[in-house]
């Protein structure tokens, strides 16, 4: 094989396949299926301070080449988390990321702060991107300003790696990752869902309770992929892909466009082992191309 160990400004991944928040449950619901080491990491759901329902139903709605979610941020708390749900993955032998979401910026840095000594947690990923809650999320991602308060505030309050996840529903995402990168975020990723919606013409109403929720699947891949290299060539940081990665091919435009890892998001609803699948694209792609290291692979594109 060829060596496939990729740094995430000192999170250190075994590969460059790691799995998207929201999509992937807690880890343990995939293992089943495939050994989770294998990955070079996961990232939880999306985590607050206290407990949420999250929005009512329906909240997801297939799409042609995707599909719309309005889910909510859903989730027990981060007490909950770290008192009943890590026992149970922290032996896991890969990156364990906990997405952290807040409604005001206090929420964040709180979260930030409990997870600080959390021995076999070594990041964050700061969502400031989510689509679907009324405050918070989004809001915080859309501007310079607010996206410079929320990761300024978790820098000062975490010690570990942060990785803010960026939303791709702004005038320019570049603008966003250089705020974010100048107040101490360690990488960015994106993109999030893309802001939709989807009505039901017999009866004339929308499909999901929310009216509009976030957008992901193969056809929003194009424009992440654009988004990603656009930003890493504004940012020195490194910077995380996701964004309709279906396959190995997928992965393998990402890491050309600039991306340092990717997410696989949407695909594992499809095929639960798909990101072993995409290990194993990138590896034989590498070997077929002569490529010793997948670090020589990124921001390869001629």
């Amino acid at each position: 094989m060829g060596k496939l160990k990729v740094s995430i400004r000192g999170l250190e991944l075994k590969n460059p396949v790691m799995t998207a928040s929201g999509t992937f449950g807690y880890g343990e619901e995939f293992a089943d299926f495939f050994d989770l080491s294998r990955l070079g990491g996961f990232v939880v759901k999306g985590t607050t301070l206290n407990h949420r329902e999250g929005n009512p139903y329906p909240r997801m709605v297939e799409t042609p080449s995707g599909m719309l979610n309005a889910v909510g941020l859903q989730n027990h708390g981060v007490d909950y988390f770290i008192n009943n749900i890590y026992p149970r993955i922290k032996h896991i032998d890969t990156q364990i990321v906990v997405n952290v979401s807040g409604s005001t910026v206090a929420d964040y840095v709180a979260v930030c702060e409990k997870l600080n000594d959390v021995e076999n947690v070594n990041a964050v990923e700061i969502n400031i991107s989510c689509p679907n809650v009324k405050q918070g999320g989004m809001a915080f991602g859309t501007t310079c300003t607010g996206a410079e308060t929320v990761v300024s505030a978790v820098r000062a309050a975490y010690h570990k790696t942060i990785i803010v996840k960026l939303s791709p529903n702004v005038t320019d995402i570049t603008e966003i990752a250089k705020a974010v990168e100048a107040v101490g975020a360690d990488a960015v990723s994106l993109t999030n869902t893309f802001l939709g919606m989807a009505i039901n013409v017999e009866t004339r109403k929308p499909y999901l309770s929310t009216i509009t929720g976030g957008l992901s699947g193969a056809c929003i891949r194009p424009i992440a992929v654009r988004m990603v290299w656009q930003t890493a060539h504004a940012v020195n940081i490194p910077v995380i892909g996701l964004g309709g990665i279906m396959n190995g091919r997928d992965a393998i435009e990402f890491l050309l466009a600039g991306a340092s890892a990717i997410q696989v998001g949407t695909a594992n609803f499809i095929d639960p082992t798909v990101t072993i699948k995409i290990i194993e694209y990138i590896n034989d792609y590498m070997l077929r191309h002569n490529i010793d290291d997948v670090n020589d692979l990124i921001g390869g594109m001629l």
